[in-house]
């Protein structure tokens, strides 16, 4: 069992041959992505800059009022001046790459007029000290098309809405590389550029996530690579992320779909509610989901047990609650959840955990529930205890 800390947390056209990655926002502005991979950079190159563009999709002017970037080693200017509708501007970041080699994700805060919740972007990459050869910066092989994983994160999605992003993929054989894609999950958009990848050269794939009401929690969108129009297996492995401090005691698993052996790569992103156009009287009277404890203690219990646990659900709030899904990163947790708790009234979500096959020790399992109240969109729920 591979134990690792837990990442938990409007239809696309489809016609287009290339996607641009375009990601539109309350129907007022659009930007061209919401993630950009600077795949692999060298310290000695200093910092590394990327622009995103930003549109004006809606009626009404729209000011960029400001964008905060997550830390001090991220610099980042903006388009100052109102934009008018169909006028574009700029949100301009520069990393200091400048930290130590290793991958980097940071985000930027943007704030525009209008939008009642701000919008997060991503600039992303691996730092290292020097090159390395590109069979070993991408080290997960589908034939001779190269990736640093298979496993490609979205982020977060709000019902109506749609998120774009892109990936580095590498040539490592001797001759040119043409790559297209099968069996694409619905409410994913994905193509590569250039379509022709060079020997020895690099491409990006550009995809695009659509949120579907049907769809909630953290969901999967699949794409199966065609290289030279033949589907590959994967081999190779990505490379080690470290676990955070105590998350060697989470148990979670990886994606059964993807990894060494397999032809797909996967996508996912967590779905929730959409509240960007609730009004006042309708926060006041939505439901609210209570607990008198998230966290559920098993205390001792033998390995190769089923564990039970039990957690209370109080609708203080005037509408009914819905809990629309329960997420945890293990497929040895499974659940009864309550379909409606009336206003005022009480259910009980039920989990049992199988814990065969677990190594003993300390074990949690880390849930998300993914609910209808504005108040609490996504509650978070620990079920821990010891194994002997």
């Amino acid at each position: 069992m591979k134990r690792t800390i837990a990442f938990i947390l409007a239809a696309l056209n489809l016609s287009c041959t290339i996607l641009t990655g375009q990601t539109k926002f309350s129907g007022k502005v659009e930007i061209d992505n919401t993630i950009h991979d600077f795949g692999d950079v060298y310290m000695s190159e200093g910092p590394v800059s990327h622009s995103f563009n930003v549109k004006n999709i809606g009626n009404d002017n729209v000011t960029i009022l400001s964008v905060v970037s997550s830390c001090g080693c991220t610099d980042v200017t903006w388009t100052r001046n109102e934009l008018k509708p169909g006028a574009s501007g700029k949100i301009s970041a520069t990393y200091s790459n400048d930290e130590g080699p290793y991958p980097f994700d940071k985000t930027l805060t943007v704030y525009v007029s209008d939008i009642n919740k701000p919008i997060v972007l991503h600039l992303r990459g691996t730092s290292r000290q020097k090159a390395l050869p590109l069979d070993q910066a991408y080290p997960v092989h589908f034939g001779n098309l190269a990736l640093k994983e298979t496993e490609i994160r979205v982020g977060n999605l709000s019902q109506g809405e749609q998120r774009g992003g892109q990936v580095k993929v590498a040539n490592i054989g001797k001759s040119p590389l043409k790559l297209s894609f099968k069996d694409v999950s619905p409410n994913l958009s994905i193509s590569v550029t250039p379509e022709t990848i060079p020997a020895g050269g690099t491409g990006t794939i550009v995809y695009n996530v659509a949120a579907d009401r049907s769809n909630w929690g953290k969901c999967w969108y699949y794409a199966t690579p065609l290289v030279n129009g033949q589907v590959m297996k994967s081999t190779g492995e990505p490379e080690n992320k470290s676990a955070a401090a105590g998350g060697d005691a989470i148990v979670s698993e990886p994606n059964p779909e993807l990894g060494k052996g397999s032809s797909k790569i996967g996508f996912w992103a967590f779905t929730k509610e959409n509240f960007s156009g609730i009004t006042k009287e309708a926060r006041k009277n939505a439901p609210i989901p209570s607990f008198k404890n998230t966290t559920f203690t098993f205390g001792k219990a033998g390995v190769g047990t089923k564990v039970k646990a039990e957690f209370e659900i109080t609708n203080t709030g005037k509408e009914p609650l819905v809990i629309y899904k329960a997420d945890c990163d293990t497929r040895r947790a499974s659940f009864k959840l309550p379909q409606s708790i009336a206003a005022g009234k009480s259910g009980k979500l039920v989990v049992e955990f199988d814990t065969k096959g677990l190594e003993k020790g300390e074990a949690t399992i880390m849930i998300n529930l993914t609910t209808n109240s504005p108040v609490r969109p996504l509650v978070a729920l620990c079920v821990t205890g010891f194994l002997n």
